[in-house]
């Protein structure tokens, strides 16, 4: 064999040594298919973790409170089509969110959309060939329909908070552009709901680019939004790229195909375009979402328009989606005539809630606003709340041994091994000299630590949207030894030792999250819970508000630990 052949052999021999947590980054621009599921009963198992895992990673587990939305509707215009009103929500105590509603010149009940923006430079307020919202929500109001248009968070009317913000402290409690904007998102559709002319029962939602992404979200947690069109966005090969797109945890080993799967069996219009990401929508995408769709025996419920065209939401677009909206919402025999006729509109400053009037009194600034976010009450179950942050799991069988590694899912844990009698002990950070004279125990060189020490590239961009941080494979990989030891020893209580603040703190929470009880010695003298505790020693993007170390404490020790 030449000596180029033996090198490419040998190095393919370390590559399947290597742990896959270092060797598969993923990030926003990887291609992940979405998974086949083959009944409904799996799908809707895989819904429910996948709708956990949306709502922890947006710092929406637990729901913030719902305060009072305390909604000033003023300014009204009147065009030829609609009216056109400036709103203020309330969307927390002090925390303003502004938009426009639009609202037909006919009286009655009517139907909802929802219009959230993506990243043009006007926000709600572009009026341009590519997107004009403007122009989409005075002709859905022109055909029926009470229109809510509001802001991004950073923009226009909507300004206690910057577009892209976040401290790592902040991230420790999940406070962030995208969970913030959701849950302005879900506000909204609480505002509309409460409207004396709109039909709660028939709400849809459509936005493009950053907009769909809202879209798609909400409609994964919140089933009022019973028809929606995401415009360009939905897509295996790119998944968004902005803060408020990305938040920490979002999308383990998942994708916007995925997610925006979550939304059936209610209509949805999937807007694809050749110039952009979405240019395999008709051939990939649309597929698997329709195989979601006809689970539930309803495959004609999505539908897609492709056209040859860059990333937009323009007239075109718009008028299909006019279509789809007037066939499952209005229920119009007429609705594949709708076009869009061009619509007055007002000067942008006349559209603004704030530019001839300040906020309301009581406006709260930007550190006020992240404090509020942190008032988390209504942890029901706090092992479920860390387990789901901390994202670790219980390896649901013995896992393999090569005589020094501990192998499970493609995850790679060193070991070292001392035989003996008695009840085992798993020691973290330390060596076998702390292993107790005569007893069996593994002393383990969790991830990046000791003998796993390996390359990790931590540099793509939102890296911890899509991978777990090395603090959440450790604690992973002190699961794991648990449950190697308690196969090898059944009946035996294990003893989990850390040595070092570091090692203590991961066999805290591991211990905490465990199924079954485990003798704990640790010390955690230099760590008493703070923000910068868990920057320094356990920094897992929405511990606190999971509950923190108070937590775990108190799961260990209502299960007597």
């Amino acid at each position: 064999m030449k000596p180029c052949a033996l090198a490419l052999l040998f190095s393919l021999i370390l590559l399947g040594q290597e742990d896959v947590r270092n060797t598969r980054v993923l990030h926003t621009d990887s291609h992940l298919a979405m998974p086949v599921y083959k009944t409904r009963a799996a799908w809707e198992q895989r819904r429910g973790v996948l709708k956990s895992q949306i709502q922890t990673a947006l710092g929406l587990d637990p729901m913030p409170a719902k305060n009072p939305l305390h909604a000033q509707v003023f300014g009204k215009i009147t065009t030829r089509d609609c009216t056109i009103e400036k709103v203020l929500i309330e969307a927390m105590p002090g925390y303003f969110v502004g938009g426009n509603l639009y609202r037909p010149l006919t009286g009655g009940k009517h139907p909802a959309v929802l219009n959230p923006h993506g990243h043009w430079q006007y926000g709600r307020l572009e009026n341009q060939p590519l997107y004009s919202g403007p122009q989409l929500g005075s002709n859905l109001a022109r055909q029926g329909y009470v229109v809510f248009a509001w802001d991004m968070v950073g923009y226009n009317d909507t300004l206690q908070t910057p577009h892209a913000f976040g401290t790592p402290a902040d991230r420790l409690w999940g406070f962030g552009p995208a969970g913030l904007q959701v849950w302005n998102t879900i506000r909204a559709i609480d505002f509309i709901a409460s409207l004396d002319d709109v039909d709660p029962a028939r709400i849809g939602m459509t936005g493009a680019s950053g907009g769909a992404t809202q879209t798609f979200l909400t409609a994964a947690l919140d089933d009022r939004v019973k028809f929606l069109a995401p415009v360009n966005m939905v897509s295996g090969i790119m998944q968004g790229g902005d803060f408020c797109e990305n938040a920490p945890g979002l999308r383990y080993e998942t994708n916007n195909v995925e997610i925006a799967a979550m939304a059936a069996p209610r209509p949805m219009m999937l807007v694809s375009a050749t110039g952009d990401w979405t240019k395999n929508v008709p051939s990939e995408e649309l597929p698997a979402i329709r195989s979601i769709y006809a689970l539930y025996g309803e495959p004609d419920n999505v539908a897609n328009v492709h056209l040859d065209a860059p990333h937009n939401y323009n007239k075109q677009n718009r008028e299909f989606v006019y279509r789809f909206f007037g066939k499952h919402i209005l229920q119009d025999p007429a609705a594949g005539e709708f076009v869009e006729k061009n619509a007055e509109v007002p000067m942008l400053q006349d559209m603004l809630a704030t530019s001839r009037r300040p906020l309301p009194g009581g406006a709260v600034s930007y550190a006020q606003v992240a404090g509020m976010w942190r008032q988390r009450t209504g942890i029901t179950d706090p092992q479920a709340a860390l387990s789901r942050a901390i994202g670790a799991v219980w390896p649901g069988q013995a896992v393999t041994d090569d005589g020094s590694v501990l192998l499970w899912e493609g995850t790679r844990v060193p070991y070292s091994f001392v035989a003996g009698q008695g009840s085992p002990v798993l020691v973290i950070g330390g060596t076998k000299a702390d292993i107790p004279a005569g007893r069996p125990g593994m002393v383990l060189d969790v991830f990046q630590t000791g003998r796993s020490i390996r390359a990790r590239e931590r540099g793509v961009k939102h890296f911890a949207a899509f991978n777990r941080t090395d603090d959440q494979a450790r604690v992973q990989d002190v699961l794991t030894g648990l449950a190697w030891l308690g196969a090898k020893y059944p009946g035996t209580l294990v003893e989990l030792v850390g040595v070092g603040t570091a090692a203590s703190v991961q066999a805290e929470f591991a211990a905490a999250i465990a199924p079954g009880k485990v003798k704990l010695k640790v010390d955690l003298k230099g760590f008493q819970g703070t923000d910068d505790d868990f920057l320094q020693y356990l920094d897992i993007p929405g511990i606190q508000v999971a509950g923190g170390l108070a937590a775990a404490q108190k799961v260990l020790s209502q299960a007597g630990h």
